[in-house]
């Protein structure tokens, strides 16, 4: 069974779209908070869906330097990943995620903790 992700707001809903039309199973964070979780910290709705076996997905790195927002991959052994240019355009981060779908599975697989980078040509384990 493929793995489910957990989409941060800054994706936005066009890549949940498109994600979802390449056959990704996908959960938008504006489907679970009220208010797009404005008021959300980046560690509450990173815990909310590992507690459920969805991959948190964002596009802010720097969620792995950060400790509050990191602790919930680390205590419960997840794996989070992150698109390594915040400038893509929608369609451009769908095409990198999807490009790179097989290699997202089977780091998911391993388990973690772990933080991985989704760049151009490659993932990269970044954390811990």
């Amino acid at each position: 069974m493929p793995p489910e992700f957990f989409l941060d707001r800054n994706l936005g809903r066009r890549v949940a779209e498109e994600l979802r039309m390449r056959g990704w199973v996908v959960h938008c964070i504006a489907d679970v908070f009220p208010t797009d979780a404005q008021d959300v910290p980046d560690g509450e709705w990173i815990a909310h869906g590992l507690d459920r076996s969805w991959v948190p997905l964002s596009k802010d790195g720097r969620i792995k330097t950060r400790d509050l927002e990191i602790r919930p991959v680390r205590d419960r052994s997840g794996v989070l990943f992150y698109l390594d240019n915040q400038q893509l355009r929608s369609i451009e981060m769908v095409q990198r995620l999807d490009s790179h779908r097989s290699a997202i599975h089977r780091a998911v697989e391993k388990g973690g903790p772990a933080a991985y980078a989704v760049r151009r040509d490659r993932i990269d384990r970044t954390w811990p």
